[in-house]
């Protein structure tokens, strides 16, 4: 007679977990290259680091014609403004040409934009006759261009170790001329279904008996994951049966997955003949859930033995619950739930394409009471990095324009595992947060970041309405002081407090040997030299024109005047990336930005100022454990020489982690 066996102690599936955890270590279990395009579900092993901008160049994205913006101001449909057509630029060739005063050349979608030229007219909104185009519609400097950089810049960790590849991330490393990638090697999971009463699918259907479920099932959830089930049939209700084939199971594979023969009958034995196999042999025998309750987690030789109940509902809710987040570790991955579709509010009135529907990608974080606010991912469809970076998207209908502040939407996701990262920072983004981001990720495997870029000001009041754990800002004002008098004005004092980050070389980038031997702001205003500048409201233009301020007070003349004098001054580039890439082309002569995208492009570089780039934290915060990992980081002497070493021109200083406020 079969002696019966009762439940062990019944555990939570939270319990059930952890005392698992402690016996074994859920780790990856090697790492192999797979080709970029045959990398579908796999999980990086190693950072992906852009070697070079994309785009490359800026370009146009329509076709029409590149203009001066400023010489299409005032046009109208009925009373169109004439620029003469001066060439010709295609998709793939270098501009051999450029522009001046009241001059255009038709362009391509995806053409370099060629010298002088800031802007690009739609086709639609003109007409060519006598070597001339009629503009019938104005342009802003920037409009219908990509720049150079604005996409994916040199030097940006664009995917992350332990980031599982969709097709959004196998574009962005193909962008990035990326053949292969390295990749944590899926497990093998061996699956054994078992009982009397079960019958291989395509065997002949007998009374009493059922075909097998849960090898296919479990098999599909397996996939799922990213790992590689290995199905080994059905099992009878035989002890050394069970024992030959649980030993066949263990040597082919890291971790084997059984359902069935798992309650306290007489007639169930699995949780016996795996505790006979090898220490320490069961962990676990009994969930507190229903179903599930039978569920038997163990470790036999080393590796992960789970009895699934046999129930095929049951079997896939514990695989969900206990199996999936330990498949996930071992695959590179965290050990994290998902869902598809969450309830969100915008943080902010989001636009629409009205007229059209639109899928509009965004990023999630939660509030200080853990509401989800929607943020618009940066760049649009057409840049790569905003799907890459995106955690789902907004089904927007063709009759909405906008979407109000605070409205209820559902997000879908880009994929079924969504986890909200440890530390959200909102605000002006730099390449020093990379390597922060890098830095505490090798010390904290499972650490990930949330970096969403809208600019010092908007990540100043991200952190007011609780939707940030850190900003990070860089913003001046006229009396030469960095971020204090800002969180004064948005009054914020009180509740954020702004902690020391690091100090960012601020100047004049010009070509290699400085050509045009210019000396500073003063040398913009000579009609030789030509600039590109900076967005308005970004720190750096806002640096800029309280130096150009300076100059023209000096000179006796107003500011308004002096700006009409600067060849370019309306010529603007979303990021120190796109300068530096237009003066390395020859499109400027000179431009504003950091040193470190200077010295990366090997350009020359004249020192204007060194500004602070600090961090906004909310008070309540400070205890988070993640913005304690950060501020650790943030401290740590091996974060000061990865700046000095890959990042010139970002120096710590002996306030760099002290709170300032």
């Amino acid at each position: 007679m079969v002696e019966r066996k009762v439940f062990r102690t019944l555990i939570s599936a939270e319990e059930a977990l952890e005392r698992f955890k402690q016996q074994y270590d859920a780790k990856p279990l090697g790492i192999e290259e797979s080709k970029v395009g045959e990398a579908y579900g796999r999980v990086l092993a190693e950072d992906v680091v852009a070697s070079l901008d994309v785009p490359g160049f800026d370009r146009a994205t329509m076709d029409g014609y590149a203009v001066r913006a400023q010489d299409t101001f005032g046009a109208e449909e009925d009373a169109p403004l004439a620029l003469k057509l001066v060439g010709t630029v295609e998709p793939g060739r270098k501009p051999s040409l450029g522009i001046s005063g009241k001059e255009t050349v038709e362009i391509a979608t995806g053409a370099p934009i060629p010298k002088g030229a800031n802007a690009v007219v739609m086709v639609e909104y003109t007409s060519k006759a006598n070597g001339f185009v009629e503009i019938h519609k104005p342009v802003v400097p920037g409009e219908n261009v990509m720049a150079a950089g604005s996409d994916i810049m040199a030097g940006e960790l664009v995917l992350k170790a332990g980031q599982k590849l969709s097709p959004r991330e196998m574009g962005v490393a193909s962008a990035l001329g990326f053949a292969t990638v390295k990749v944590y090697r899926k497990p093998k999971v061996a699956i054994l279904s078992t009982g009397d009463e079960i019958l291989s699918p395509g065997s002949s259907s007998e009374y009493g008996k059922i075909f097998d479920i849960n090898a296919a099932s479990i098999s599909g959830a397996v996939l799922e994951v990213g790992a590689l089930p290995l199905p080994m049939g059905v099992v009878q209700d035989d002890e050394e049966e069970m024992k030959s084939a649980l030993r066949r199971a263990l040597s082919s594979a890291d971790m084997v997955l059984t359902s069935g023969s798992t309650s306290a009958g007489a007639g169930d034995m699995m949780y016996r003949v795996i505790d006979d196999l090898g220490s320490p042999g069961v962990l676990v025998h009994g969930l507190t859930l229903k179903p599930g309750k039978p569920t038997v987690i163990a470790l036999v030789r080393g590796k992960p033995v789970i009895a699934l109940p046999g129930y095929p509902t049951s079997a896939l809710m514990i695989f969900s619950v206990i199996v999936r987040p330990v498949l996930r570790a071992l695959s590179g991955s965290s050990y994290e739930s998902s869902r598809t579709v969450v309830a969100a509010e915008t943080a902010y009135r989001i636009f629409a394409g009205k007229g059209r529907r639109e899928l509009l990608p965004v990023h999630l974080v939660a509030d200080s009471e853990g509401k989800y606010l929607v943020y618009p991912v940066e760049g649009g469809s057409g840049a790569i990095t905003s799907m890459a970076m995106a955690d789902g998207f907004l089904d927007v209908s063709e009759s909405r324009e906008f979407i109000e502040e605070g409205e209820n939407v559902d997000v879908h996701l880009f994929s079924e595992e969504m986890k909200l990262a440890d530390l959200v920072v909102i605000g002006s983004h730099c390449v020093g947060l990379d390597f922060l981001a890098r830095l505490i990720k090798r010390r904290h495997a499972s650490f990930d970041f949330k970096i969403v870029n809208v600019g010092s000001m908007g990540g100043l009041r991200a952190v007011g309405r609780g939707e940030a754990d850190v900003a990070g800002t860089h913003l001046v004002d006229e009396s030469g002081v960095f971020n204090k008098p800002y969180l004064e004005r948005l009054e914020l004092a009180d509740r954020v407090v702004l902690v020391r980050g690091y100090s960012r070389e601020q100047g004049l980038i010009v070509a290699k040997g400085n050509p045009k031997n210019v000396k500073g702001p003063e040398d913009l205003f000579r009609n030789d030299v030509s600039m590109i500048n900076r967005n308005p409201g970004s720190g750096t233009r806002i640096l800029l024109d309280i130096r150009l301020k300076d100059t023209s007070r000096g000179m006796k003349v107003s500011f308004e005047d002096m700006k009409k004098k600067i060849i370019g001054y309306e010529s603007e580039a979303k990021s120190h990336t796109a300068v530096a890439a237009a003066v390395a082309q020859g499109r400027a002569d000179v431009g504003v930005g950091i040193r470190t995208v200077a010295e990366r492009y090997g350009l020359s570089f004249i020192h204007l100022a060194d500004e602070h780039y600090d961090f906004a934290i909310p008070r309540i915060r400070l205890e988070k454990a993640s913005v304690k990992i950060f501020l650790e980081a943030l401290r740590d002497a091996d974060f000061a020489k990865v700046l000095k070493r890959e990042a010139p021109g970002l120096v710590v200083t002996t306030e760099t982690g002290s709170i300032i406020t």
